[in-house]
């Protein structure tokens, strides 16, 4: 299979792009020096800037994996994040059906739920975005959907992430997981959190978002499912698991939270659809996740 694999150097595209190649398939991908280098990389290996893609050195691809987004919740420049994550894709996806595309696997993101109740439901909880950054996965969602309406011979299937975690993401800086973010804080010092420290959070381990991206091209689906490991744990959890792992013995420092007006204070996805759909079924708890990333150099 040739496949396409935008945000291939980012945290998530650059583990499907290995998992990808392992496989055997032939893979073309667009991505940045300033990300993850992938050394075994042996395949078409593409930079955009503003002039845009060079279409012809993509040529055909049999899927899509489109990864590549700005994907900082905390920035409200709508304009700037609705052209990068809802128009570039639009133009992304007409171009590789045209190409003779008939698979496309896409990052959409919980944060479409907002301030909804969890645990989440794909088409039963409420989709209420909180800012610019989960309002463009919405429209995301909005553009697929209405490109398999016009080609029904395209499996289209968005996943919705929830707080990934794992290998690959320390160049991310502050975009990087929280369980990243604290192991860091907690190898020197205390950890600094959110007042009072349980606002929950449903954390995926990268290699089960990884296979979810695999199953995903695989199925004959078409339609948006949730990625999450399927259930919750607060920060203070969190820095305890993370204790335990690293063998420190940190105290959280409670802040004020900046962000509270658009702040998901408990994300958690109910996975069972896709089960169903995808046959996709998480294999990490967190505690298990984190014990593996320490492991792997957290």
């Amino acid at each position: 299979m040739r496949v396409l694999v935008t945000g291939g150097t980012g945290f998530i595209g650059s583990n499907i792009v290995k998992a990808l190649l392992a496989r055997g398939d032939e893979v073309v991908m667009t991505g940045s020096d300033a990300e993850v280098r992938i050394p075994e990389f042996h395949g078409v290996y593409l930079q955009p800037g503003l002039i845009g893609m060079d279409w012809e050195r993509v040529g055909t691809v049999d899927a899509l994996v489109h990864e590549a987004a700005i994907n900082d919740t905390t920035s409200l420049d709508e304009r700037e994040m609705f052209r990068a994550n809802v128009d570039a894709s639009k133009v992304l996806f007409e171009y590789v059906v045209k190409n003779g595309c008939t698979k496309i696997v896409y990052a959409s993101s919980t944060a479409v739920y907002g301030d909804a109740p969890a645990p989440y439901r794909e088409g039963v909880t409420p989709l209420r975005p909180l800012n610019p950054y989960a309002r463009s996965k919405k429209a995301l969602e909005d553009v697929a959907a209405e490109l398999h309406a016009q080609h029904p011979e395209v499996g289209v299937i968005g996943l919705r992430y929830c707080n990934v975690y794992g290998p690959g993401e320390a160049h991310k800086g502050r975009r990087a997981s929280m369980i990243f973010q604290l192991a860091q804080q907690m190898k020197v010092g205390n950890p600094r959190i959110f007042k009072q420290g349980e606002q929950k959070r449903d954390y995926i381990y990268v290699d089960d978002v990884v296979r979810a991206n695999l199953l995903s091209l695989e199925s004959s689906w078409s339609g948006v499912v949730n990625c999450g490991s399927g259930k919750a744990a607060s920060f203070n959890e969190v820095v305890e698991l993370l204790n335990g792992a690293l063998r420190t013995n940190r105290r959280p420092e409670y802040i004020e939270n900046p962000y509270a007006k658009r702040y998901q204070v408990y994300t958690e996805c109910d996975m069972a659809l896709a089960k169903e759909k995808i046959g996709f079924i998480p294999s990490f708890d967190v505690e298990r996740g984190i014990a593996e990333y320490c492991k792997r150099g957290l």
